[in-house]
């Protein structure tokens, strides 16, 4: 028994240093530049003075045609991160009917999208000034025809994003693979539940929005998103709510 209590003891101390002193972690990061997330979201975030981590597609009209209201959300510590300029994904299945030909991932080259994704750099740097990013693979996709780009965009991002659902336990983080979990139509409780358990196990969560309100198929009710976040807020003693890029920054320097 002593043993025991002498090993969770190490964890509950390992988990601590991993994610600045506090007992878990939670990073909300929220999808496709959309306009529910500057209508809805950034909102609700600043009411609880958390900052969200909002990967931009930005050819997206709610990138385009709001730039402004962006550049606001960075100056108030949210993050901008990259996800791509036209949000290409890998086609030819029966459930990637939307994907358009010319974006098909299948019929890029390695060069093509990294270009893309460097222009996507350029264009955020325009708007906050930041030359340190996170990265999130549009769709989970990591390959360009038959090749994988990560690293090919390793030297350009601290992070990136994956899509397989995981909590991230301390110490053990591969900064280009991190797990998350996506939120299409679940309620509060399981959003909720997650976080109780990446409380118990000292671990990071990180969540994955699209429509938050609508605007998109995937979506999450705004009622049940508020939920969440009163929820974190009203346990921010125990779990660190921050951007992703923050707790990227944090893991790095904890595995060294």
């Amino acid at each position: 028994m002593r043993s025991i209590a002498i090993i969770l003891a190490f964890i509950a101390t390992q988990a601590h240093a991993q994610w600045n002193g506090y007992k878990s972690a939670v990073v909300l990061t929220y999808d496709d530049a959309l306009n529910v997330h500057l209508d809805n979201v950034i909102p609700a975030l600043d009411s609880a003075g958390f900052k969200g981590t909002f990967y931009l597609t930005v050819a997206s009209g709610a990138f385009t045609n709001r730039m402004s209201e962006w550049k606001d959300a960075a100056a108030k510590g949210h993050e901008l991160g990259n996800h791509t300029m036209f949000h290409p994904c890998m086609g030819g299945t029966p459930d990637r009917s939307w994907v358009r030909p010319e974006y098909d991932l299948g019929t890029y080259t390695v060069k093509r999208i990294e270009d893309e994704i460097k222009m996507t750099n350029v264009m955020l740097n325009a708007i906050d000034g930041k030359t340190e990013r996170t990265f999130a693979y549009p769709c989970g996709d990591t390959m360009a025809g038959k090749d994988s780009y990560v690293s090919a965009i390793s030297d350009d991002f601290l992070a990136a994003r994956g899509t397989t659902p995981a909590i991230v336990p301390p110490g053990k983080i591969d900064l280009f693979t991190v797990g998350c979990f996506s939120i299409a139509g679940q309620k509060a409780d399981y959003m909720i539940d997650l976080v109780k358990k990446g409380m118990k196990e000292g671990g990071l969560i990180v969540f994955l929005f699209h429509g938050v309100g609508g605007e998109h198929g995937l979506n999450v009710d705004l009622e049940e998103h508020r939920k969440l976040i009163s929820f974190l807020k009203q346990n921010q003693k125990d779990i660190w709510v921050t951007t992703f890029l923050d707790a990227m920054k944090v893991s790095k320097s904890s595995a060294r």
